[in-house]
């Protein structure tokens, strides 16, 4: 294909250099941009085909970051903001600078076209070290450190019913002749292929955050980072936690972990199963641990029913897009946490042990 498209392009170049006439000129640019756009397909399937090798070293993704910055500000209209956020000890990681590139650029690109009117568009980067508790919440990851890149914008959103396919080869929600199919596809491959993972956050007319996870580079991590030991972890005091999500392996995760730290644990699917489990244990249930999206009763809907039967409720609040947007929309003192999703068993404990057991003269309001 490629060879068949080479002198389609280089022959419409040597015709407009030749011709003045403009209605023939703009043909010839229309046929050189479709065979372009050919060729670009070509590469995004051999990239995909192949398992994207290429050629890896040691990287800072802070450096990543900054060529990234100079590309979008020539290709992002005015009329949406960039945000940049670089943890200053970003730990280094081994890949291809060409191919991750490429990933960060074609999810810009997707997160541009999500903000037709204009919005915010965030890049982020950070350290984590993730446990067995986020492995097990992450059929995708191993426990280990990593780096984590996230791409979030204030756009339309995903539909539920869409996000199991976008990952998919020649998927596509553009119209034709504005997507292939193929971006997000190779974007997964590429990240596989570094041995890391991609998480997923939505919801209509809120926005999107992807968040990659790429392992960092062996040695690379600071000196005095050091796993915390278990014997370290705050426990309960027998308090009964009732954890809401519709994950099955998320209640799972959490309920084995709080009850290896001294909690009891109810778990509820979604906010009527979790209005019911409160209802019967109405002077028992400690704190609320509340996903924000579910079906039948989401989040916030949820938070608002249960605390009308208790305005003195401890609630946690769950979810892989930013809190801000929560605060507005609950407007509850109740809530005295968000936790990013997915959270190590380290980051829900705190969190637990900080709402239920704050300092004397201190509030657990966070």
């Amino acid at each position: 294909l490629n060879n068949v498209l080479a002198p389609i392009m280089m022959s419409c170049e040597l015709l407009k250099m030749d011709d003045a006439d403009s209605g023939r000129i703009q043909l010839l640019d229309n046929i050189h941009n479709s065979a372009h756009r050919a060729a670009d397909l070509v590469r995004q399937i051999l990239s995909f085909a192949r398992g994207v090798e290429g050629r890896r070293t040691e990287l800072n993704p802070a450096r990543l970051i900054g060529e990234l910055q100079h590309i979008l500000k020539e290709t992002l209209p005015k009329s949406i903001e960039l945000h940049i956020q670089l943890a200053p000890d970003a730990w280094k990681l081994t890949g291809d600078a060409t191919q991750l590139h490429q990933v960060l650029l074609n999810l810009c690109v997707n997160s541009r076209d999500a903000m037709p009117h204009g919005g915010i568009l965030t890049i982020e980067i950070g350290n984590i070290d993730l446990d067995q508790n986020y492995a097990a919440m992450s059929a995708a990851s191993e426990p280990g450190p990593y780096v984590v890149f996230s791409v979030t914008d204030t756009g339309v959103g995903i539909p539920a019913d869409i996000r199991e396919k976008i990952f998919d080869p020649f998927f596509t929600t553009k119209e034709i002749g504005k997507g292939t199919g193929l971006g997000l596809s190779t974007t997964l491959a590429i990240v596989k292929s570094h041995g890391g993972f991609i998480n997923l956050y939505s919801e209509p007319d809120r926005g999107t955050t992807f968040k990659i996870y790429l392992p960092a580079r062996a040695g690379a991590q600071r000196v005095e980072h050091q796993t915390t030991e278990k014997s370290q972890l705050p426990r309960g005091r027998n308090e009964l936690v009732l954890v809401v999500d519709d994950e099955a392996s998320v209640r799972a995760i959490s309920k084995q972990t709080l009850e290896a730290f001294g909690y009891r644990v109810l778990t509820a699917c979604d906010g009527t199963e979790a209005i019911a489990q409160y209802v019967q244990n109405t002077g028992d249930v400690a704190v609320v641990l509340m996903d924000m999206m579910m079906p039948v009763l989401d989040g916030p809907a949820s938070i608002h029913a249960l605390t009308r039967m208790n305005p003195q409720l401890n609630i946690i609040a769950a979810s892989g897009l930013a809190a801000e947007g929560y605060v507005a929309k609950i407007s509850s003192p109740c809530v005295k946490k968000f936790l990013p999703k997915p959270y190590t068993a380290d980051t829900l404990l705190q969190a637990l042990d900080a709402v239920l057991h704050p300092p004397p003269g201190q509030t657990s309001q966070v």
